[in-house]
């Protein structure tokens, strides 16, 4: 029997909260539970990118589904750990989602600002139904009152990185969801 190789932490993680074999079975189930609520029919997933293109393509490899995906840009932390205050639309939708099943995708549910303000602004265009998934819910933050329809995982208030989640723009590559050291959560000075 072949022995495992272990990977070792990413030397700027304080812990790991999931690795990526937690990350792969959360998702395929995730998958499952999407099928279970869309049947066959076919919907449209709006990702909230960057965060969650990672998130979404691995989700979609789990999905038979018919589906449309568009993505929408939203700025809400910059440069910092904590939030900027009210997100701000970068780049929006260019599907017709008028009268059409809609899953909108999300890293992380924390203060609950970016996804109120996203769907909302979903809502407004009429779809037939609106669902919320997110990778992680981070309950110990909400400022507005909000809660998805799947959750990934329940997490902390910790701040943390990989999979898609970044810190300054870093960290999305790491296949696990770790947290960032303490110290390295101030604005960068990298070059």
């Amino acid at each position: 029997m072949a022995v495992k190789k272990r990977t070792p932490v990413h030397p700027d993680l304080e812990s790991i909260l999931f690795t990526e074999d937690q990350i792969k079975t959360r998702v395929k189930s995730l998958g499952t539970e999407l099928k279970k609520a869309y049947g066959d029919g076919e919907f449209t997933i709006i990702a909230i990118i960057n965060g969650a293109v990672l998130f979404t393509a691995d989700l979609m490899r789990e999905i038979d589904n018919p589906v449309r995906l568009d993505c929408i840009r939203i700025s809400s932390y910059g440069e910092k750990t904590k939030s900027i205050g009210t997100p701000q639309i970068v780049h929006s939708l260019t599907l017709d989602i008028a009268k059409r099943h809609v899953l909108l995708i999300d890293d992380i549910l924390d203060t609950g600002k970016t996804i109120a303000l996203v769907s909302g602004l979903v809502r407004k265009l009429n779809p037939a139904s609106l669902r919320v998934c997110v990778l992680l819910d981070k309950q110990g933050r909400r400022e507005v009152p909000f809660e998805a329809d799947f959750v990934g995982f329940k997490i902390p208030d910790k701040f943390v990185v990989g999979y898609g989640l970044d810190f300054a723009e870093r960290y999305r590559n790491l296949p696990c969801i770790g947290v960032l050291k303490p110290e390295l959560q101030n604005p960068p000075e990298w070059a």
